[in-house]
Parts: C-alpha cells; sequence; structure tokens
C-alpha cells in the first residue's frame, strides 16, 4: 500500500552569521523565501510550517505558488532529503523522484555503471539493475557511448540518460519539479509517451509547477502553498474546474 501522511510538519533551515542582516535584506527575503524566526540563538528560515495531507493510491497531488512558498521542499522532504524538525510525515511505496534526473551521477562512471548503481539505489538486486541496460539503451539511443564515462557527455545525453533510468522502475510514488521537457522534437514525443505510460503505472504523483492549467488537467487536488503554508486547497471536479474547499489562516507564532 502506498500512502503519504503529513501531519503538521515542520521543515527549517539554520542561518548561521546573519546576526546583523540589515531589516531590508530580511524583509527581502521573507518575501521570496520561507518565514524568517529564530530557534534560541539561531535565526531560521521555517520553509514548511504546519503542513498536514494525506495521500493514497489514485491521488494526483499539484503544488502551486511563487518563488519560495515552499513546493521543491515540500517535494524533497517527501523524498526523503528534508527530516521535519517537528509534526509527522509518514510516507510508503517505492519512490521516484523526478526532480534532478542527474542527482547521484557519477561522472567518471560509464553509463552501464550508472544504470547499474541507480537501479539499486532504487531498491533493485544486481540481476534486476542488469536488466534495465537493454530498456535504456533503446530509449536513449546512446549507442557506444554508454560505454563512456559520463562526465565526457553532452547536458542533452545527460539529461536523456537520466529520464531513462528514472523512469525504467516503476515506483508507487513519484515526485516532480515541473513537467519535464527532454532533448530534441523527436526524442520529446517519445519522452512525453513514455512518461505518460510511469504515471499511470504510478499510485501516487505530487507535482510541483507555476502552471494552473497544468495541475488542473494532471490533478485531483491541488494545495496553494505562500511561505510555505498551505493557504487553500482545491478538489479536482470535472466540470467545473477546481473550487475551494479548505483554507489555513493560522500565521506562525514566533
Amino acid at each position: 500500500m502506498a500512502w503519504i501522511h503529513a501531519d503538521r510538519m515542520v521543515v527549517e533551515f539554520p542561518l548561521y552569521s546573519v546576526g546583523q542582516r540589515s531589516f531590508r535584506q530580511q524583509l527581502i527575503h521573507s518575501a521570496t523565501g520561507g518565514r524568517i524566526g529564530r530557534r534560541g540563538d539561531v535565526t531560521v528560515v521555517r520553509a514548511l510550517d504546519d503542513v498536514s495531507f494525506r495521500l493514497g493510491p489514485g491521488d494526483r497531488l499539484g503544488l502551486w505558488g511563487h518563488n519560495g512558498s515552499g513546493k521543491t521542499t515540500l517535494l524533497r522532504a517527501i523524498a526523503g532529503v528534508y527530516p521535519p524538525v517537528s509534526g509527522r510525515l509518514d510516507v510508503s511505496g517505492r519512490i521516484a523522484s523526478l526532480i534532478d534526473l542527474n542527482l547521484g551521477m557519477d561522472g567518471d562512471a560509464s553509463g552501464i555503471e550508472n544504470i547499474r548503481m541507480r537501479g539499486v539505489l532504487l531498491g533493485l538486486s544486481r540481476r534486476e539493475a542488469d536488466r534495465l541496460l537493454d530498456d535504456v539503451a533503446e530509449f536513449t539511443e546512446l549507442g557506444e557511448f554508454l560505454s563512456m564515462p559520463v562526465r565526457t557527455y553532452s547536458s542533452g545525453m545527460h539529461m536523456r540518460l537520466g529520464f531513462a533510468i528514472s523512469t525504467a522502475v516503476d515506483a508507487d510514488i513519484v515526485l516532480m519539479d515541473e513537467w519535464l521537457s527532454v532533448g530534441d522534437a523527436d526524442f520529446q514525443k517519445r519522452a512525453q509517451d513514455r512518461l505518460a505510460r510511469f504515471l499511470a503505472r504510478s499510485k501516487i504523483l505530487v507535482l510541483a509547477s507555476h502552471s494552473e492549467p497544468l495541475l488542473k488537467d494532471m490533478c485531483t487536488r491541488i494545495v496553494h502553498l505562500d511561505h510555505g503554508r498551505i493557504q487553500h486547497t482545491w478538489e479536482q471536479r470535472p466540470a467545473h474546474g477546481c473550487e475551494p474547499m479548505e483554507r489555513s489562516e493560522e500565521s506562525w507564532r514566533r
């Protein structure tokens, strides 16, 4: 069973050596990121503040908000990169993170070696990881380059390999930061078809985007994040788009 349960989750980042930061600098930061506060003698940015939601099989959650609203931080928290400082975050199921396709790539290792390593990191056995080779090679059309160090690849080749590996293993939970656009026109068409099949096999999707039309088209629920807090939640209604269902007004008490 796949699920994501967040209950009053808080994620903070400490900022050191900012004791003399000017009011103007703090104001600029607070307008484009999390909320600034103090924890003891340390200045902290509260990137996620009192975030609660529950997702299960069939849910497609869209995250919408300005830059610095907490969308990517929430994705990374679900991926296990940022642990909450308070509250709870329980995640069950295999996660595929499409936030950074090249994350974890070893530039000195060959494409084949990276396929195997990423497969193992995704929870596959060595034998299962080896089975990915033919699929990734056929899709990327990288040919003999797969035997060469990844540091010799162009940026487009990097993206092809990272995308192919990330979508080669079925996942219960898929995390995406904006919709993917990979390679030239011909490759993009094949990539979109592959991504659509990959998402159809997943149980839960969490997609962050600035595009309301995309989120309304892809998601069953949309949350509006602002300075790390959920301001509104919309449930998707096919006949009328999204209508406001919930609203959180409580402010962070410093």
